[in-house]
Formats: C-alpha cells, structure tokens, sequence
C-alpha cells in the first residue's frame, strides 16, 4: 500500500488537553478600510471607537456596547465564512444546535422564528446540521459511522494504527449505549445492538475483554442506569494519549467525511473522550503503544483483561528437586570433588568452586513453586546423570556479556540440497544431535559428533543420518528431550508425534488439535511437553496420554510458538493476534497477558532464571518482559526491515540474547541494558557468492565478527539498530532457522542454503 502524504501538523509546543472545539474566537477581527480611516470591529474590542477624518480632532469617547450571545455568535460566523473556515463554522452550527439558549431553562423550547447566530428558522439547516439530526432520528448512521472509522484506521499507515485503535473502544461502547437507547424502529428493540455488539466486540476482546463480559447483557435503556459498568463510561471521560500528527490525522479524516458520520464521530468525542494530545511524534514501539497506558481510560477503573490477569501472583524459581534424587545428586558430586582435589593436589592446582557449592547456589531461590504442583514419574539414574552434568557445565561454562571481549562464538550448520523442503530445526541439549522436520513429511536426524547412527534394532545398519517417516503432511517443529532420548514432531497432519532416538521409530501419535500444527516443545522437566496450532489453542500433554492434559484457549488467532518456563509449572504462547500469554499449567488459564507488537509472534524464549522472557515478530523487533510485572521491559531493532525472526535463545546466565532470522544472520544482543536505547545505523555488506557450495551434506561455517561479514563483490545493505545490538554474524544466502546455547555457552546456529546449488 502507498504511504499516504503526510499532513501538516499545526503548530504548538506544550502538550494540551482537546476537545474538538466547534470554534476559536480570534482576538480581534480584521480592519475593514474605509474612505479615509480604518474602523476597528467594537464587537471585538472593548476600546473605545474612533473614525479618523484626516483632520486633528479630540477624539469622543463611547461607552462600550454590550452585545448579546446571539449577537457574538453571528460575528463570529460572518468571520470564519468571510476567512473562508467553512468546515469550522459549520462545526460551530452544530455544537450550537445542541446548547440550550441563554434565558432560557433547560428543556424549554427556543424563541420563535430565531436560532443560532441569528438567523431565522425558514433559512434551513446546512448540510452538518441534516446529518446530525438524521442520524439521531436513524440509528443505522450511527453504525455506519462507525464502521466508516473502523475501516479508515484499519487502511492508515502502521505507525499511526496503534493510538487510533485505542480511540475506537470508547466510540464502540457509546454507539452501543445508543442503540440501546433508540432503538430502530424497523426492527424489535434490541435487535439492532445486539448485532453491533455481537459483530464488532470481537475487535476489543484482547484489551476489553473484562468490560465487554460486563456490558454483553445490556438490552434495555433501563440496564444503562443499573449496570455499574455502564454508569462509569457515561458519567466519566475516557482518557486517550495522542501525539499531535495523528490527531491531526483524525481531523482531517473527520472533517473530509461528513456524510460517512464525521459529525458523529465528533460529537460522541466531544461528550464522551478526553484527548491529551501531546507535540511527540507517534512511536508504535512505545511502553504503551498497544496497552492502556496508566493515565489512559476511565479514572480509576481497571481496564480490560489484560490487567486483571496479569495481577495474579506467580512463582518463578526454580522447582525442587526430589529430595531423594537431590541426595543422590549431591553423592555423586563429592565423589567427583574428591577425585578432582586428589588430581589437584598432584598437579598443584587450586579449585575455586567445588561441584557441590555449584549445586547449592544452582537450587537456591526465593519463590519456588510446590513440587506437588507438578506431578512427575519417579526419577531414574539418567535423571542423575543429567543433573551432574548439568552442574559440571554451570562451573565450567565460558562467561559472556556486553563486553566485545566476552562475545560468545556460534558455530553454523549449514543444510544444502534441501530444495526450500526445510521446514523446521532442532538441537539436542547435549549438542549431539540435530533434527530437520522437512515438507515432505519426513524428519531427518544427524549427528553433531560425526559419528554414524545406528538402531540398536538387530540387523540394522549404522548411517550418516536416520529418517523418521510417519507424519501425512508438512513437519513444522521438532523438539528432543532433555535427556535426548526422544524426539517430538508436529505437522499439518494435525498430530504430534514421539520419536525414540533409540531405535528411530515412532512410539506414539497425539491426536486432538482441529487444525495444522505449528510448534511442538518439550518441559525442562521431560514428561510434559505442549502444541501450537492453527485452531487458536495450545495444548499441554504429558507422554504417556494420547489425549490432551490442558486446552489453552484464549488466543483469537493462530497459536504461532510456545515454549515453557524453567520450572515446567507455566507455557508461554505467541500468536498472530500479536499478543502472548503465561498459562498455568496445573489451572489451564492466563496468569500474563503480553501486549505490545504491531506484527504477529514468530518466536519467544525464555531466560534461564526465569525471569525474563522475550518475545520476537514478523516485523523483526525483540521485545523483553518482566515476568513478575507481566510489563515490557524494552524493544531491540536491528534485524533487516521486513524480516522475520525464526527463533531466540538466551545464554546460560541470562546476559546475552541471541536471534536469527531471514536476514541471513545471527544477532546478538545485551539483556541487561537500559530501557531506553538511542538508534543507529550500521552497514552490512551481503556477499553474492559462497564459497561453499560444492558441500553436498551437513557443514559448519565459521563465524565472523561484529556488524559484518565480507566477500567479493558484496553489496551493502542498511540496518537501523538500537543501542542493545552488539554484534552481527552474517550468512551470505542461509535465513538462518534456530539459534542454541550449549551448557557451557557455545551458540549453535543452522539454516538451509538458498543459494543455486
């Protein structure tokens, strides 16, 4: 779509309160000349006036003239009509048609034969005037107008839409209360709201949801002064922040479409929103671009869903573990220190840290959940065996942060003669295997090591990589356990499937979403692991069920990615709707409510501490949020305009943030910096060659340093960063799929080769 020209914006510099004022009486009026002297208007000043003749006279004083509203009223409109304000006087008209005349009381009717600004009855109504007065005898036109606005903000461009969209819930639910009030004549009585209502709520169910459950039972004007809801939005201003060049926007799109409900438009903002329009220039990334803002709404009032949910209390720590395996655990771990210290002591070398100081200060937080919240099978010894290395990687692990000295290094897998089938990737968390979902719904396994894998089936024969075939459709995610024992696939087939990395075979088929799949992940914990799919729902399931455990319904569109949170008890889900949320696994309900992107969810991750989540979108923008808050913590910039980002990883302490997309690079990024960040620019240069092109299988590449990578006859290529970027590592024609952190912080990277094989 073309951008549409911009407007000009008036001038000002603080911000203001507005309301749409029907006019602005100027401080004086223009001179008129005369014949030999200038007369200055007495209606617009209080000085006394004076008619010069050329020749020296004293000036004789008057006395004021006292003019009447009427009066006022008329100079003023015979003002804006001389200055050519058509579209201002005739706002004027209308605001006037509704005021109740001085001298009068209320209710009582108008002097015969006069009305505003003097003029007489038989002159007519101009054509604002007609509108206005139809509309209230049609309510259909209230409807329209509505609609007309809806679909004008629909068609603005992208940075404007967020600020006009919050304009359209306060004009919805007093077109509502409208027509409830008056209702058509043509039709029973409610029949024309509840249509409106039922057609046109789904727009504000994510923001509104809470306070549309509260009005949806409204049909009689008797409901209005009864409901408390109700009561609130009519006795009580909605509050709207605005900056100056979309409010603009708004008047002229008001003012340019009187006979598609402009004047209504403007009178239920006159009556009912109070606009705080402020000189800034509109930002769609902004802390509350896509939220209500906590001065915006009704004084007082909690708006929508969204705060309500994200209210409840969580428990992020880390779940504990079986005390009986937690013993085991520690066992196996002095046994370790003790043979460590012993090979110390020969060699002359100190230990800073044991491995069991390591566990300890690994299991100690402050907010754990109930382990019996989360019901598990009894552990086995590789469960132990998980743990100890899992302890031995944290001691030993390489420390990355902001620093450029402690960037962390990726090592890339590159897929070539995929023939664009490669659909999907994922990494075992030991870093031994690589599994690739493919569209002819096929999955195949390699491993990392270069070793042949080989079925422990009698008779099999060990291979460079392992097909896994079962699935009727596309494969769109895949998942290993945490022991790396099994691998989870989803498809367009509808199902999910568990694969053994034992034998190669499929163990079992999930059946129960309506629509394709589109992500599949396995808990920290193993056992558990949930579904993403096309019929708007995540599903949790445990491996030894066919049917879903949990439906988690509440999205209003697909259900793009999930992933869980450390301790296995929540599930995080981004969806089109351009939202995610933290579901309670052991309730099956919404504890976060995450709203700020202006594109879909293509990826999210969460932090090792689990605090952190991040959230990542179509129109490449990285969002953090504050787990404990449900609030933003900041938007990081850097990818390509117009590239999606495929998937996010954290590193092992939480302090870097590394994503990749189809920009054909890997971006790493500082957690821990500041809310807000300055933009830059930075230049990338994209080679037109690979040299690797004559790797028939599975390659590695190496990783090259900050901000770009070069080759002959590269072409360069512009990217608008924030202060959070700090390196970039390009491919020349590989969108790169998934990014992992190894236990000791070592990033894997893969992706299938574009290029002309």
């Amino acid at each position: 779509m073309p951008p549409k020209p911009p407007l000009t914006s008036a001038p000002g510099g603080t911000a203001q309160s507005s309301q749409y004022q029907s006019a602005a009486y100027p401080s004086s009026a223009p001179s008129t000349p005369g014949a030999s002297g200038q007369v200055s208007n007495p209606a617009m000043s209080n000085t006394p006036q004076t008619v010069s003749t050329g020749a020296a006279s004293a000036p004789t004083p008057t006395p004021p003239t006292q003019y009447s509203a009427a009066d006022l009223n008329r100079i003023v409109l015979e003002y804006l009509n001389k200055k050519g304000y058509s579209k201002t006087e005739q706002m004027l008209r209308i605001e006037s048609a509704t005021r109740t005349p001085v001298g009068s009381t209320p209710g009582s009717p108008a002097p015969s034969g006069t009305s505003f600004a003097g003029q007489t009855a038989s002159d007519g109504l101009n054509k604002g005037d007609t509108l206005l007065k139809s509309s209230i005898e049609n309510p259909n036109l209230f409807i329209r107008a509505y609609k007309s606005l809806r679909d004008w903000i629909d068609t603005s461009l992208d940075i404007f839409q967020p600020e006009l969209r919050k304009l359209l819930f306060p004009v919805f639910v007093h077109t509502f209360f409208y027509l409830i009030q008056k209702p058509d004549a043509n039709s029973p009585a409610t029949t024309l709201a509840r249509k409106f209502f039922d057609t046109y709520s789904s727009d504000h169910s994510v923001l509104h949801g809470y306070d549309l459950q509260l009005l949806t039972g409204l049909t009689l004007p008797e409901h209005l002064s009864e409901n408390e809801t109700a009561k609130l939005y009519r006795q009580h201003k909605y509050r709207l922040n605005m900056s100056r060049t979309t409010f603009d926007l708004l008047l002229h799109f008001l003012d340019e479409n009187e006979n598609n409900g402009g004047p209504i438009i403007i009178r239920l903002i006159n009556q009912y929103i109070e606009t705080n329009v402020t000189p800034s220039r509109p930002d769609k990334y902004g802390d509350y671009s896509q939220s209500i803002g906590p001065d915006e709404g009704i004084p007082g009032h909690s708006h929508g869903q969204e705060n309500w949910v994200n209210s409840q209390a969580v428990r992020l720590g880390r779940l504990p573990l079986d005390d009986r395996m937690a013993k085991e655990v520690e066992m196996r771990l002095k046994d370790e220190d003790n043979k460590e210290h012993s090979n110390n002591e020969i060699a002359g070398i100190e230990t800073a840290k044991t491995l069991v100081q390591e566990f300890q200060d690994m299991n100690q937080t402050d907010d754990s959940p109930v382990r019996e919240v989360l019901p598990l099978p009894q552990y086995r010894g590789v469960d132990v065996d998980f743990e100890v290395a899992a302890v031995k990687d944290a001691r030993s692990r390489l420390k990355i942060g902001p620093s450029e000295a402690s960037l962390p290094s990726v090592c890339m897998y590159t897929f070539h003669n995929t023939y664009d089938g490669l659909n999907c990737l994922g990494f075992s968390n030991d870093s031994s295997l690589v599994a690739a979902g493919f569209s002819e719904s096929f999955i195949k396994v390699w491993s990392l090591k270069g070793e042949k894998l080989q079925s422990v089936v009698k008779g099999s024969q060990p291979l460079a990589s392992q097909r896994l075939v079962g699935h009727a459709g596309p494969v769109y995610g895949t998942s290993f356990s945490p022991d790396g024992k099994y691998l989870l696939s989803c498809s367009e087939d509808r199902s999910a499937r568990l694969w053994s990395m034992d034998t190669y075979t499929a163990l079992v088929s999930y059946k129960g979403h309506s629509h394709p799949v589109w992500d599949v992940a396995f808990s920290p914990a193993g056992h558990y692991f949930a579904t993403a799919s096309h019929d708007q729902t995540a599903r949790l399931w445990s491996c030894d069920h066919i049917y879903p455990l949990r439906i988690l319904a509440g999205h209003t569109s697909d259900v793009d990615c999930v992933t869980f949170h450390p301790n296995s008890t929540y599930v995080l889900t981004g969806s089109s709707d351009k939202t995610c949320r933290m579901w309670d696994v052991s309730k099956g309900t919404p504890v976060r409510i995450m709203i700020s992107h202006t594109a879909p969810i293509s990826a999210v991750s969460m932090s090792p501490d689990g605090r952190t989540f991040a959230s990542a979108a179509d129109d490449g923008v990285i969002i953090l949020w504050d787990l404990g808050s449900g609030k933003k913590i900041k938007a990081m910039r850097g990818h390509e305009k117009g590239s999606s980002i495929y998937s996010l990883s954290f590193s092992r302490e939480g302090s870097v943030l590394v994503s990749s997309g189809s920009d054909c690079s890997v971006r790493v990024w500082d957690v821990k910096g500041g809310k807000t960040a300055p933009m830059s620019t930075t230049s990338v240069i994209a080679s037109g060659n690979d040299s690797s092109n004559d790797k028939k299988a599975l390659g590695s590449a190496a990783t090259g340093q900050s901000g770009e990578a070069s080759a002959n006859g590269g072409t360069s290529r512009q990217a608008v960063t924030s202060a959070d970027h700090m390196a970039a590592f390009m491919t020349k024609k590989t969108p790169v799929y998934k990014v992992h952190f190894t236990g000791r912080n070592l990033c894997l990277a893969g992706g299938a080769f574009m290029g002309t094989s």
